[in-house]
């Protein structure tokens, strides 16, 4: 009798927990009225605690059974799976006698290898289980080849498995056949692989199976292996044939043409699905509206979005995030902002990529505010959100901020990766801080991250823009693996350096290994041509752009060339390029022109193009005080002041000249005329020693650097203030003896400075190397690897005079070409005139002058004996580089 009421008992307790609301309850009656459960509710409880995400009470629950089942162990095995805790669920498997293990026990342990990516650990396991004459099931098939799709790389692998499934009789189970399938077209994904022996074998498998086999994820499995093996072909033939549509199917297909750039192809295949009625899902809608983004076509993409508004009544959750976070990215690729926040603050739930999507469209718009502030609001980050941000900052200028971010990213906790450490590596390179790059170099070796083509590429600009190209090249030659990013910015680092030879020298052996260029390449080759007046090059490449590599140059191309043209005086040639150009010049068009009319004292076209900036550009402050400059040259007073009251008048600050070095971590910042540092004074009163010590060996200031009227002695004082000297001279005041001297200025270096440095190189025996806003100057024994191109070529007007008073008026253009120095300078004289020409000193060359615009070569700047006359340089007209401080 009290047997039948335990079990009437149990019963009772049983039929409650067919309820789950009850399942509490129950379990606490159970409890407090002492009943003792049978395995067969204890299991149901297990079961229920399990299902509702529990797993404590659960675990409790389990523990004290003295003998647990294999029903209870595999429902606690599968819960600790499903919570991702593969470590617990194969503690527990492990623990678990051979004489109560069973088909389903293994099943659900192979099965949690699986759904953690564990393949090799599920394949064993299989292994095991036929070892010990377990036999597998139709479901032990389904999951041990979904293992196998994770880490087949060879189809040997695929063809065992294949066996095995004839071999038990279960290939005609869908989900064996599928699982099957899935197999064979992960395989074929495999390098290792031949793509098409794999695919046909699934092809075969899908083609043989009878049609009452084939369901839905038959078909997707098939067409979506084609599409992931680039046989977009093979995939439409079976998606025509298919005689009832299935949406995951056409997904498959639109998404694979949008990833192969086929637009257009996933553009007609949405219109199809609209005619024919077939159900248009998130998938759908995220992929045509990324064809529109990558085809450059927003009024598409509109109306793709009008489309989702007016169709998509009742959208789910992941509908509604998947979808927006789609558009956000969308419109900020178009620059449209307003756009993108507004679809963002709309959205009822947001993820993590919908903040990291708004964010990403205000770092690449450069709009640092408005993403700090959306930093700030995020309710979690992820490793992405910092490493964008890092890098934004310091895309946008603002290294320091970036440094600091990477500090706070690690204090949280948080452990970089490689993408982090190369956003914290442009942020040295922005800084031009040596010593932190280098610190933070060491820690990306420690932690094997130096093999990360990111950081690599990083670690290039770093060096280069911190003045040792040297290293640069190291890392360069050291990277396991370079792309056409590697080339381009070792290209350009060899470029700002003044190495132009060998910058042509890396892109000619960069085509050799078969590494097509792309529009950065051209960039940086043309950049390396115009530092190093390599005209006739410069030219031959801008002419393959379109020719060889199909190219078209854009405005930036043909600013380069302009500028190649026009530091070389060839303003004829530079005028039929731009009228060549099939669009209005715009800003750096005309910025390049003012550039060569700077250097080369074209006064007219130089205030047209400055002109001409000021309406494109009327914010832009150089532009004013170039055109300042210029008008002070001709002392033309009054015009100057004109264009400072313009300035006034636009609210157009002048960026004042700063420059900066770096002393045992500190960066020193210096301003023009300081008098703010704590050790100015004694910087001031050290450079006044070292410039008796250079005019010792012919330093003279050169005051038509100072585009003011005043005396010359203030002229001398304003020279000796300019913040690039007292930033060199703090620098060989602080740092130890032989270290080289790394100043870095916002500003062009002005003429006097570059003609000091070379002397102080000498007077102190030390390599001084100056980044400029244009480029770098490393200044050893009294010499420049610019060799001079940059600074003294410019234009002077000579005054023959002779005995019978006979005056010739000559226009002379002294370019300084390389190699480094001494080098020879190229006199060009515009006029007809014919005979010979010699130096003053007679160390020239004897060439002959022929008509109007024949070189003649001569060694040393100074007087000409031009047929018996005696030609001394009277004045210069326009220097190459003026004071902008």
């Amino acid at each position: 009798m009290m047997n039948m009421e335990v079990r009437a008992m149990g019963n009772r307790y049983l039929a409650q927990l067919r309820h789950p609301s009850l399942a509490p309850a129950v379990h606490a009656h159970i409890i407090t009225s002492g009943f003792t459960p049978f395995p067969l509710l204890l299991n149901r409880l297990i079961d229920h605690y399990c299902k509702s995400s529990n797993l404590p009470y659960a675990c409790n629950l389990f523990d004290k059974i003295p003998k647990p089942d294999i029903v209870a162990t595999t429902t606690l095995l599968s819960a600790y799976s499903a919570a991702g805790n593969l470590t617990l669920a194969h503690r527990l498997f492990s623990a678990t006698p051979f004489s109560i293990r069973d088909t389903v026990s293994y099943n659900a342990m192979i099965t949690a290898f699986s759904h953690n990516h564990d393949g090799h650990a599920a394949l064993r396991l299989f292994l095991q289980m036929k070892r010990h004459a377990f036999s597998p099931d139709p479901f032990t098939f389904s999951t041990v080849l979904a293992a196998l799709s994770l880490v087949a790389d060879h189809e040997t692998h695929c063809h065992q498995f294949h066996c095995e499934v004839l071999k038990w009789g279960v290939l005609a189970v869908p989900s064996v056949l599928n699982a099957l399938m899935s197999s064979y077209v992960s395989c074929a994904s495999s390098p290792l692989v031949d793509s098409p022996a794999a695919m046909a074998s699934a092809r075969k498998l899908f083609d043989q199976a009878p049609p009452s086999l084939r369901d839905e994820l038959s078909w997707t499995t098939i067409i979506a292996g084609y599409v992931r093996n680039s046989d977009l072909a093979a995939a439409r033939e079976l998606l025509d044939g298919m005689t009832h549509p299935i949406a995951v199917a056409w997904n498959a297909m639109i998404s694979g043409y949008v990833h192969h750039g086929l637009n257009e192809a996933a553009f007609d295949l949405f219109r199809r699905m609209h005619r024919l009625g077939i159900q248009q899902d998130e998938y759908t809608h995220t992929s045509v509206i990324s064809a529109a983004s990558n085809a450059g076509l927003f009024n598409v993409g509109r109306q793709v979005h009008a489309y989702v508004l007016r169709t998509v009544v009742h959208p789910s959750r992941h509908f509604v995030v998947s979808v927006n976070n789609v558009l956000i990215t969308f419109y900020t690729r178009f620059g449209k902002l307003v756009e993108a926040r507004r679809v963002f603050d709309r959205m009822p739930v947001k993820d993590i990529v919908s903040w990291n999507a708004i964010l990403s469209g205000y770092v690449n718009a450069r709009r640092i505010d408005d993403a700090n502030s959306v930093f700030r609001e995020m309710p979690e980050r992820s490793l992405l959100t910092w490493t964008v941000m890092i890098s934004g900052l310091a895309q946008s200028g603002f290294g320091e901020e970036g440094l600091k971010l990477f500090n706070q990213l690690k204090l949280e906790g948080v452990e970089p990766c490689d993408y982090a450490y190369a956003g914290a590596v442009a942020s040295c390179a922005t800084l031009g801080s040596l010593d932190n790059g280098q610190q933070i170099h060491s820690q990306i070796i420690q932690l094997g991250h130096d093999s990360s083509l990111s950081v690599g590429n990083a670690l290039i600009t770093m060096y280069s823009r911190c003045g040792l190209v040297e290293a640069a090249d190291t890392v360069f030659l050291t990277m396991p693996y370079v792309d056409s990013v590697s080339w381009n910015a070792m290209i350009a680092a060899l470029a700002q350096h003044g190495h132009g030879v060998q910058a042509i020298q890396l892109y000619e052996k960069m085509l050799k290994e078969d590494i097509l260029p792309d529009r950065i390449t051209f960039l940086t080759i043309l950049s390396a041509c115009s530092h190093a007046g390599l005209v006739k090059e410069g030219r031959h490449y801008f002419d393959t752009m379109q020719a060889h590599y199909g190219i078209t140059p854009e405005e930036d191309h043909y600013a380069r060339l302009i500028d190649l043209l026009c530091r070389a005086g060839m303003f004829l040639e530079a005028k039929n390029v731009t009228e060549s150009m099939l669009f209005e010049p715009g800003a750096p068009i005309w910025e390049a022109l003012l550039a060569g009319c700077r250097i080369h004292g074209n006064m007219e076209l130089g205030i047209q193009a400055a002109h001409r900036l000021l309406k494109l550009v009327p914010q832009q402050d150089g532009t004013y005080i170039t055109l300042s400059n210029m008008y002070a040259t001709l002392g033309k007073w009054d015009e100057v002041a004109r264009v400072r009251q313009l300035m006034r008048e636009r609210g157009v600050k002048k960026e004042p000249g700063c420059s900066w070095v770096e002393v045992e971590n500190m960066v020193h910042v210096f301003l023009v005329d300081d008098a703010v540092h704590p050790e100015v004074h004694a910087v001031y009163k050290y450079l006044e020693q070292l410039v008796h010590e250079m005019r010792k060996l012919g330093y003279v200031p050169d005051t038509k650097y100072v585009l003011h009227d005043m005396e010359s002695e203030q002229k001398e004082y304003a020279l000796s203030t300019h913040s690039e000297k007292l930033a060199v001279v703090y620098g060989i005041m602080k740092l130890p003896l032989g270290a080289t001297i790394r100043v870095f200025k916002n500003l062009r270096i002005c003429g006097d400075c570059h003609n000091a440095f070379k002397f102080i190189s000498k007077v102190v025996e030390r390599e001084i190397i100056v980044r400029d806003r244009k480029r770098f100057h490393h200044f050893r024994n009294g010499e420049c690897s610019c060799g001079n191109y940059c600074v003294y070529h410019c234009a002077i007007e000579l005054r023959a005079e002779h005995s019978s008073s006979l005056d010739l008026n000559l226009n002379l253009i002294v370019l300084v070409r390389p190699p480094l120095p001494p080098h020879p300078r190229l006199f060009t004289f515009r006029g007809d005139t014919k005979g010979s020409a010699r130096s003053g000193d007679g160390s020239a060359r004897p060439d002959q002058v022929g008509p109007a615009g024949q070189n003649v070569q001569l060694v040393h700047q100074g007087s000409l004996n031009y047929n018996g006359l005696q030609v001394q340089p009277q004045h210069m007209v326009m220097p190459s580089m003026q004071s902008q401080e």
